[in-house]
């Protein structure tokens, strides 16, 4: 993939080109774009899809400068900026920080989905959001943590991947998110940093920020989440002036691994719709 150098490191993305409605994808922790590539194939015909790998440990290149929540939003901002990325249909999956890029960076974004994400006082999400925050200060936390979800037979433990999916992720995908943190210790300290400086208020304060998106907005909630309570799904569309919910069965959180084809037709319905 290729990489652009913004203020804070190098970022690889995937970049389909053409000339269709540009959607711009975001992952969560211990991710990258891959997670995304079911939902890129089926939306690539018709749509500019954009799916950067953002550090949040699965990143192959260590930042220059140490990632935070807030850092890591405006680096979604200068993306955008950088690539002259315009009327851009915002997705992102599992984290919370689109929320905090459309308060704060709306000049860019025609449309916002949030899909089965941090939200409110959820933060850090469920166990493993709070295992990780855990990890992140304890020496040696985090080489033990993903040491032990590298494991193949406990990766559908609910304390780990299996939280996340209903079905299991091809064993060469996890590979390929857990091997930045486990053979480079400069990604280990990205990582520890990131989840050293979470704030636990961030995204209330975006939530009330989103009451002034004036922008069409999709929610979409997977209703067998383990980690991302059903109710706040609800909350959100409520919240944003032009918000709409749309919940998909038989997925848990990563709903580009368990309903992609259901998620690319939502995606696709609600930006040619708007």
């Amino acid at each position: 993939m290729p990489e652009i150098e913004l203020s804070a490191g190098n970022i690889a993305y995937e970049d389909t080109g053409g000339d269709g409605p540009v959607v711009v994808l975001l992952h969560g922790l211990v991710h990258d774009a891959t997670v995304w590539r079911k939902v890129v194939a089926e939306l690539r015909p018709d749509h500019r899809v954009i799916a950067p790998t953002l550090p949040y440990g699965s990143h192959r290149t260590p930042m220059t400068r140490p990632p935070t929540p807030d850092v890591v939003i405006e680096l979604i901002a200068e993306f955008l900026e950088r690539l002259d990325l315009r009327n851009v249909t915002l997705v992102e999956s599992d984290c919370g920080r689109a929320q905090t890029v459309a308060v704060r960076h709306p000049e860019r974004l025609a449309r916002l989905v949030l899909i089965s994400c941090e939200a409110f006082d959820n933060y850090p999400p469920g166990l493993p959001g709070k295992l990780i925050g855990v990890a992140c200060r304890v020496p040696g936390g985090v080489a033990f943590l993903v040491r032990t979800l590298g494991l193949k037979p406990l990766r559908r433990l609910p304390v780990g991947i299996g939280a996340l999916t209903r079905r299991p992720v091809p064993d060469e995908i996890v590979d390929g998110w857990l091997r930045p943190l486990r053979t480079d210790p400069a990604i280990r300290r990205d990582f520890r940093h990131y989840g050293t400086h979470v704030r636990r208020n961030e995204l209330l304060e975006a939530a009330e920020g989103l009451r002034k998106f004036d922008r069409p907005a999709l929610v979409v909630w997977a209703t067998e989440d383990l980690m991302m309570p059903r109710a706040h799904g609800r909350r959100l569309a409520e919240l944003l002036p032009q918000g709409r919910l749309v919940e998909i069965e038989d997925s848990r959180t990563l709903v580009a691994e368990d309903q992609p084809e259901q998620l690319a037709c939502a995606l696709r319905e609600f930006i040619s719709g708007t």
